[in-house]
């Protein structure tokens, strides 16, 4: 997944921004951050690329005198490896999807958190916690959260869009733009048959193949990276994209139209975990805290561009950012997770995605 705000952009607002770089009080002090960490001088973060601005790194190590050992994977599966390979072992802190983060758990690769060294918890908006992947809050702290969005410019559209069964139409010929995650865009198919995003019913799954295929003609490009510029620069006239993707585009252009599709949408948590062996547990913890607090969170979220976890972090983003780093309140209800499956449903949904890049020619 695209994680962070283009860096063009990120510039060009860094005036604005920096007019809010003073806003905001820790919820504890450096101290504390210091204290957590006693006797550890490293900690191996282990996640995407571009998770964090530098800033922030750099302040963590000027605060507590921790060098970050920052090491990045492509794939949660990726991660997933690794971790397993090492025994959970290796690295103190790890950021990645929720469907990956409960596997991990199951496998007993994940340690329960130290709450007592975790005294900015608190902060986490709580619309964030309890789900699926850690029902209990045990072993994650919620980093960023998003959904997969539609938007379109109006310009390069015929007909204004309002749901997913809207990009079927025929007026989108070669118009259109998906992300390319498969249960993603499997789902989209589901979602207009009014299925859940986890179904594993084969007859069910077998009409959202037929669904699906029907949209190829639409399909222009299929692809994961920094699919806003496509919309941007007039490639596509509409896009499903990732919530950091959705807030570049639009920061760039006012005039993009978003859509929360009316049948529902997918939605994701991005988490951090320590894995069972970590051999610098007390650092990540003092990362964790550290990153809790308002202040870093809000040059966090603004960075990346993907929903705020960090309610105490909501009232000093900058207004330019206010409005995409929140689902809309009358969509509340109308999210659904993305869960892991099983390996005949997840082969179901290979096969479709196979035929369907094959019949738009990717």
């Amino acid at each position: 997944m695209n994680r962070k705000l283009n860096s063009v952009l990120a510039l060009a607002l860094a005036g604005s921004l920096a007019l809010l770089s003073g806003c905001g009080q820790a919820t504890s002090s450096s101290e504390g951050a210091s204290s957590a960490a006693s006797g550890d001088t490293l900690l191996n973060l282990y996640t995407w690329e571009g998770m964090f601005p530098q800033e922030v790194l750099d302040g963590f190590t000027a605060e507590t005198g921790i060098q970050i050992n920052y090491s990045s994977f492509d794939t949660d599966e990726t991660m997933l490896a690794k971790l397993e390979a090492a025994k959970g072992s290796d690295y103190d802190l790890v950021i990645a999807d929720d469907y990956i983060v409960e596997t991990a758990i199951s496998e007993g690769l994940v340690a329960k958190l130290d709450k007592t060294k975790l005294s900015n918890l608190g902060n986490v908006n709580p619309i964030y916690q309890g789900q699926f992947f850690d029902p209990e809050d045990a072993y994650t702290v919620p980093y960023g959260a998003g959904v997969q969005t539609i938007v379109y410019d109006p310009a390069l559209v015929e007909k204004p869009i309002t749901c997913y069964a809207d990009l079927w139409d025929e007026s989108l010929k070669d118009n259109l733009a998906v992300i390319g995650n498969y249960r993603v865009v499997d789902g989209m198919a589901l979602k207009v048959l009014g299925e859940s995003y986890n179904t594993a019913d084969p007859a069910v799954l077998e009409q959202a193949k037929a669904k699906l295929l029907e949209l190829a003609p639409n399909i222009r490009l299929i692809k994961d990276a920094n699919t806003q510029d496509d919309l941007l620069s007039g490639e596509v006239g509409a896009a499903v994209m990732y919530t950091s993707q959705v807030t570049t585009a639009c920061l760039a252009n006012p005039d993009l139209q978003v859509v929360y599709p009316t049948e529902g949408v997918g939605f994701g948590i991005m988490a951090q975990f320590i894995p069972s062996n970590a051999p610098h547990s007390d650092a990540a913890h003092a990362f964790i805290d550290y990153i809790l607090r308002p202040e870093v969170a809000k040059s966090c979220f603004e960075w990346m561009g993907y929903y705020c976890t960090n309610k105490a972090a909501d009232s000093l983003i900058d207004p330019a950012y206010q409005s995409f780093l929140t689902l809309p309140e009358d969509f509340d209800g109308k999210t659904e997770m993305i869960q892991n499956v099983s390996a005949e449903t997840e082969e179901i949904h290979a096969q479709m995605w196979t035929e369907f890049k094959a019949a738009c020619g990717q």
